[in-house]
């Protein structure tokens, strides 16, 4: 099975070798059919403390680094 990629905004790098990205999407209202804007925080993995707040980074699924932490940031788009 693939690996997911997101593309997101780093929020947070204040933590060691993380970063916490945020993913948003379109889903369209069940209801009103207008499309509404959803986010979604992640903690990646940024094992050289290089991305910081504000960079757009893709982030791909992989082992669990932690309780909350199955995101690796992909270096291809600094």
């Amino acid at each position: 099975m693939p690996k997911r990629i997101l593309q997101g905004v780093v929020v947070s790098d204040k933590q060691d070798k993380t970063v916490v990205v945020s993913v948003e999407r379109q889903v369209m209202h069940p209801v009103y059919k207008k499309f509404v804007k959803k986010s979604k925080k992640y903690a990646a993995h940024d094992e050289n403390n290089q991305f910081k707040v504000g960079d757009v980074v893709s982030i791909v699924e992989s082992k669990p680094y932690s309780k909350t932490k199955t995101w690796t940031v992909l270096v291809d788009n600094a």
